[in-house]
């Protein structure tokens, strides 16, 4: 009998042996792929029971989340969703996440380990935390300003804080909802048909996520680099840029937007946009010289995050004399987001050294901890502090005297410089209107703003008059409202 019951324990041992490693299998081993199986709801369902964290413009929540009483119980609200859609990208329970919905997606949902009390809290516990909340760096005014100056039209427009890259403004034009996407009813199948169908790309990020050809915008780095090469070395002296200028290695003659281009100086050349000179000195500099230059801008960057992705910007690393030539005045292949023609004017403003632009200013937990603070960052050394001063110099000059007068903001020093970039087959679509700026109060330390706006669609065409004339207003517009002082929070 004593026989009998031994194998019998030992026979119940083995099964609870089996057992345990049977669980550790499913629990451990097997516990990623059960819990990403699409027939496993537990996940969806966990996600959505608890109210998603709050996205924050100036101290305000522009986010929010609506109780339905279904399954996947809580929807994201978006509170003015067209005008923070380009920062906050939407949170949907059908189509997924984007941008900072996205890229501070653990935060937001309360599943960022940071979140947690004690290191393994929630691995260990299986508590769900309330989502956190992510404070940006956008100034709503500026905001508000960039979104009524641009009117529906299409286009974008991005303002950075060129001392710490803090973004003040992000906007593209059209916009939408986000809050269309939220759910995961018919209507929101509708709604995104509508949307991707659209002629407009009403969620197409232009600000970060759409590159133009920068246009004249584009001479600040030829301007930086034939002064860095040395090519360059009186930006007030004489070029020996002949008008009518022959483009290298072809038959074909440059035209200028003004008389006045043969054997202009670099400062009449930016104050006026002499495509000539600006494409002679891009020749001169040579490939390796103008792509060094733009890559210290962050031209051909694919890395960079704000945190979400930004296109890349581009200028071609192999290119024949003659496309040189072209892209040395913001044409060819040349490409910019708004961002990075932000990016180019923060560089002149502050110095030369470009800050890391970013958006997000800190994460926190729901009731107010700080779970991470951006600190600023050193992004690249885009050119010598001489000559950011020669930049600014001939930026104030294009601005008071030049194309760029109607950004012009009394008390305050300006720099700018405007830009048309042709498009469509042989150039016959509407050239895009570009302006790109910086603002400094006369007793401020350092500039407080620098922006770019480009507008796909202007109501005057042709030449530098679109540039400045339909973007340069708004720009205006931006900077007055971003030199205001900071609201209390």
């Amino acid at each position: 009998m004593t026989r009998y019951i031994r194998r019998a324990a030992a026979l119940s041992l083995f099964l609870l042996a089996a057992l345990f490693v049977n669980a550790v299998r499913v629990q451990v081993l097997q516990a990623d792929g059960l819990n990403g199986s699409p027939a496993n709801r537990r996940p969806a369902i966990a996600r959505y029971d608890e109210p998603r964290g709050d996205i924050v413009v100036d101290g305000r929540a522009v986010t929010g989340s609506k109780d339905t009483g279904e399954q996947l119980r809580y929807e994201r609200i978006y509170l003015d969703g067209p005008l923070y859609a380009p920062v906050t990208g939407y949170s949907s329970q059908t189509y997924g996440t984007t941008l900072l919905e996205h890229a501070e997606d653990g935060v937001l949902s309360g599943t960022d380990p940071a979140l947690a009390p004690l290191p393994f809290w929630n691995e260990f516990t299986r508590s769900e935390r309330p989502g956190g909340r992510v404070l940006t760096t956008i100034r709503r005014s500026a905001q508000e300003a960039a979104y009524r100056g641009l009117a529906g039209r299409r286009g974008a427009v991005a303002a950075i804080e060129p001392a710490t890259g803090r973004i003040l403004a992000l906007v593209s034009s059209p916009s939408y909802d986000p809050g269309l996407l939220s759910g995961n009813s018919p209507a929101v199948t509708e709604a995104w048909r509508r949307l991707n169908g659209s002629a407009s790309h009403p969620m197409l990020n232009r600000a970060i996520r759409q590159t133009y050809p920068p246009g004249s915008t584009f001479k600040i780095v030829t301007a930086a680099a034939a002064l860095e090469a040395r090519v360059v070395t009186d930006p007030d002296a004489p070029t020996d840029t002949a008008d009518p200028f022959v483009i290298p290695g072809t038959r074909t003659t440059l035209p200028n937007p003004v008389p006045g281009c043969h054997r202009a100086s670099l400062v009449y050349a930016i104050k006026w946009s002499c495509n000539t000179v600006m494409a002679n000195l891009g020749v001169k500099v040579g490939l390796e010289g103008m792509l060094a230059t733009a890559g210290r801008f962050g031209f051909n960057d694919d890395s960079l995050r704000i945190p979400s992705g930004v296109a890349v910007s581009n200028v071609d690393r192999r290119m024949s004399v003659d496309q040189l030539a072209l892209s040395s005045i913001g044409q060819f292949d040349t490409t910019a987001t708004p961002l990075q023609m932000a990016m180019v004017a923060a560089a002149v403003a502050n110095g030369g050294e470009l800050a890391h632009p970013y958006l997000v200013d800190r994460t926190t937990t729901w009731d107010g901890d700080t779970v991470r603070e951006t600190p600023r960052r050193s992004y690249r050394r885009a050119m010598f502090p001489a000559t950011a001063h020669e930049l600014r110099r001939m930026m104030v000059e294009a601005a008071e005297r030049g194309t760029g007068t109607r950004a012009l903001i009394a008390g305050v020093t300006v720099g700018g410089k405007t830009g048309t970039a042709q498009h469509g087959v042989g150039n016959t679509g509407t050239p895009y209107a570009w302006f790109i700026a910086w603002a400094q109060e006369r007793d401020a330390p350092r500039p407080a703003v620098a922006v770019a706006v480009v507008v796909e669609d202007p109501e005057a065409a042709g030449g530098e008059i679109s540039g400045g004339g339909d973007a340069a207003p708004i720009a205006r517009a931006v900077m007055v409202e971003a030199l205001k002082p900071v609201p209390s929070r």
